[in-house]
């Protein structure tokens, strides 16, 4: 297994791509090591001295390190963990995770146009760069969003939003005014 490795925008984490499927749909993230018990993969990478974060995504796993330590002595054990783990034939996740950007049918047309607009423009954007965005609401004028894997504590995280998201969503959509992170 062959598996490619991507630097991103956040210097503290590092993108995977295993050359497969990790989740095909959605994202998984686990910002901390008790939080990844529905996932074998995630609890093999906590297991590695120095990782403390891990994000899932369609075809990557992006891993966030403690400050202090550096990559050129973790990522051997991190490759080793996610060959590992595929050479085992479990799972992912042992529980699907839900998609908190599908639409709804009950969404008002407004949460719905934000949602299609964030799928179609925004997700796909930062997920290159190994992270995810997901929409938690819309109130008075205000999205509510939250930073994932590389996203998640990226010093660029807020020139994102702030710049690129909130002046796409306000350019599309009327009612957005403004576009705030949640963590």
């Amino acid at each position: 297994m062959f598996i490619q490795t991507e630097e991103t925008p956040n210097p503290a984490t590092l993108k995977f791509l295993p050359g497969r499927d990790v989740l095909g749909r959605g994202t998984a993230d686990f910002a901390q090591a008790d939080a990844a018990g529905n996932s074998p993969l995630a609890q093999r990478l906590f297991a590695v001295e120095g990782v403390t974060r891990v994000f899932l995504g369609a075809d990557f796993v992006t891993v966030t390190k403690e400050e202090g330590r550096d990559w050129y002595l973790l990522k051997p054990s991190i490759l080793g963990a996610i060959m590992e783990h595929f050479a085992s034939g479990a799972p992912v996740l042992t529980e699907a995770v839900a998609d908190d950007n599908a639409v709804n049918e009950d969404d008002d047309e407004v949460v719905a146009q934000i949602k299609e607009l964030l799928d179609m423009r925004v997700r796909p954007a930062v997920a290159q760069d190994g992270g995810d965005i997901t929409f938690h609401g819309f109130d008075k004028g205000v999205v509510y969003l939250a930073m994932k894997g590389s996203c998640a504590g990226c010093p660029s995280s807020t020139a994102t939003l702030k710049a690129g998201i909130e002046n796409m969503l306000r350019h599309y959509i009327p009612e957005v005014v403004e576009v705030r992170q949640i963590r």
